[in-house]
């Protein structure tokens, strides 16, 4: 079994409350290697029919992402985790810096950032033809500037031994037809990827980032399953775990000098 040196280590994930979610599946493995967990989440609501949340698909998930993250809490309860849940809204500057104050109030320190958390509008209004100022402003706030403003604090409140940044992109980022806001702001995140890793080696900080494929986080209905296995090559979705076991890689002392880089978790998916 590999050890990855992060037990009491202080982990700061973000976009944690679906159970069935990358954060969550993050929080988790970072858990069960002995660190300290810090979930954030922020509820989002969207319409959705009660009835067809038992099954995966566009329903299900949004109420996984407007629930209050107690479904995750409760499975690092049964792990004897020591985490802390916290709701906020990265997007606003005051939230962020509130986080950060109340982590160093319960830990003292911050060790390791993943940037999960990210703002999407419904597939069909994020066009070039549909777009509005509105969809770009909010998907901007949260991927853009919140994932900025949550490295800052990050780096301002960095210890002696440095730290690991792990940012959330997606393996179709350069080329997102039909949700091209959200595409671009994860480019513009892979591209601040590489920015903030020059910037910071001198501190002993590594900046990387996790471009996943299509990830079932309970989204991805039997029909679009369907449509979407033959355009990955391994035949298969990924799933949170997958996500969850790179970033766990990259914040481990084994990926000490590997900064400033973005690697596909996508199965073949986008290359």
């Amino acid at each position: 079994m590999i050890d990855y040196g992060l037990k009491g280590k202080v982990a700061l994930i973000t976009g944690t409350n679906n159970p069935q979610g990358i954060g969550a599946a993050t929080a988790l493995a970072f858990a069960r290697e002995g660190a300290r967990t810090v979930l954030v989440y922020k509820k989002v609501f969207r319409p959705f029919d009660e009835g067809k949340t038992k099954e995966n698909g566009p329903d299900r998930y949004y109420k996984a992402n407007a629930g209050d993250g107690e479904a995750v809490a409760e499975k690092l309860k049964e792990m004897n985790a020591d985490f802390l849940l916290l709701e906020s809204d990265i997007s606003r500057e005051e939230s962020v810096k509130e986080i950060y104050s109340a982590v160093m109030a319960r830990y003292g320190r911050i060790d390791i950032l993943v940037n999960n958390a990210a703002a999407d509008e419904e597939t069909g209004l994020d066009t070039i033809e549909k777009i509005t100022r509105n969809v770009i402003d909010e998907t901007f706030a949260v991927n853009v500037r919140g994932s900025i403003l949550m490295m800052r604090e990050m780096i301002l409140h960095r210890g002696e031994q440095g730290g690991r940044i792990i940012n959330l992109s997606t393996d179709s980022s350069q080329i997102f037809a039909g949700q091209i806001t959200y595409g671009a702001s994860k480019a513009t995140l892979e591209a601040l990827t590489r920015s903030i890793a020059l910037e910071v080696g001198k501190y002993g900080i590594t900046v990387n980032c996790v471009a996943p494929g299509p990830t079932q986080t309970g989204w991805i209905d039997p029909d679009l399953e369907k449509a979407v296995l033959p355009l990955i090559p391994m035949g298969k979705l990924i799933q949170p775990q997958d996500i969850a076991e790179t970033v766990l890689f990259l914040a481990s002392r084994q990926a000490q000098m590997l900064t400033g880089q973005v690697i596909k978790v996508s199965g073949g998916h986008a290359l």
